[in-house]
């Protein structure tokens, strides 16, 4: 397990400000053990909080040209048929993860292949599972084509916690499958946009792992 390179700055910020308020407590109220100690315990559990946002854990892609392999860690919460309307312009199959929280916020490339769309919309910050947050949150839509022609699109919405996403990929670019593409910090969701003769291997509820779990099947 390490640390993702985007808590570098968030982490020190918060040590040194929780040192900071630590110290105040201390100056203020000397005679307060109890009282001290309790603040230092707090101060222990949020740190360790804001930390565990960052985690970076090793992740391990079995490379399949047919398999769609999860982008996000989180939880399953659409699966449908839908039309995408910023690249394809036609009926697509949709699945959707939340990522709450608690989990790992790394995202990984689903496919191998070039990047052939890339755009960065900046947004509102509506909750990631209000039915508008895929077309007017922040967000970043990214389209891999495939060695054999096929396009998958996915998306990174912002949440109502998560303030910034980061990418690290650009049209032209070559990913391979389970690679890292991008981060978001505390929270949001990863759209996925499937050819309709994609076979879906996941339910509603599922808690796919990104980089191992396997969430489609291409024809």
């Amino acid at each position: 397990m390490t640390i993702h390179r985007e808590g570098i700055a968030t982490l020190s910020l918060a040590l040194v400000v929780l040192l900071a308020l630590n110290a105040t407590v201390a100056y203020l109220f000397p005679e307060q053990t109890l009282f001290r100690q309790l603040f230092i315990f707090a101060s222990i559990i949020v740190y360790l909080l804001v930390l565990q946002f960052f985690r970076n854990p090793r992740r391990t892609t079995v490379q399949n040209p047919k398999h769609i392999i999860a982008p996000a860690d989180g939880k399953v919460v659409v699966i449908e048929e839908t039309v995408e309307t910023e690249y394809f312009n036609e009926p697509r199959r949709q699945v959707s993860i939340f990522m709450s929280p608690v989990n790992v916020h790394v995202n990984r490339s689903p496919i191998s292949g070039i990047v052939s769309f890339f755009k960065y919309h900046p947004g509102k910050y509506l909750v990631a599972w209000h039915p508008k947050s895929s077309t007017e949150n922040e967000r970043t839509t990214i389209v891999v084509r495939h060695p054999s022609g096929t396009e998958v699109l996915f998306r990174q919405i912002a949440g109502a916690l998560a303030r910034r996403i980061c990418w690290y990929v650009k049209e032209g670019d070559q990913v391979t499958q389970g690679e890292e593409f991008g981060f978001i910090k505390f929270g949001s969701r990863v759209d996925i946009f499937l050819p309709l003769d994609a076979k879906i291997l996941v339910q509603l509820g599922d808690k796919p792992v990104s980089g191992e779990t396997v969430i489609a099947e291409l024809a």
